[in-house]
């Protein structure tokens, strides 16, 4: 395969890790206001990080009120993201 090809793969792939992060902060502040759970927005953002965040969350406990998954999730994929964008 072509080295520029590959680069180009490992951007794409960087930049959807990235925005799936953000999905992560967006549904993390969306946490924060009364807004109606059941709603398509919140739904679709539920949908598209649940994959990450579940998982994460049978392995990291809340510590009292908190729950510290979304920002370990976040820092994990920003780190893979800029590893790929770099590539």
């Amino acid at each position: 395969m072509d080295n520029g090809i590959l680069t180009t793969i490992a951007h794409v792939v960087g930049y959807a890790i990235e925005f799936l992060g953000f999905a992560i902060l967006i549904r993390s502040l969306l946490s924060w206001f009364p807004i109606d759970r059941e709603g398509p927005i919140v739904q679709a953002i539920s949908a598209i990080t649940d994959p990450v965040l579940e998982p994460l969350r049978r392995v990291i406990p809340p510590l009292g009120m908190i729950d510290f998954t979304p920002m370990i999730a976040m820092i994990l994929l920003f780190v893979i993201a800029g590893q790929l964008t770099n590539f």
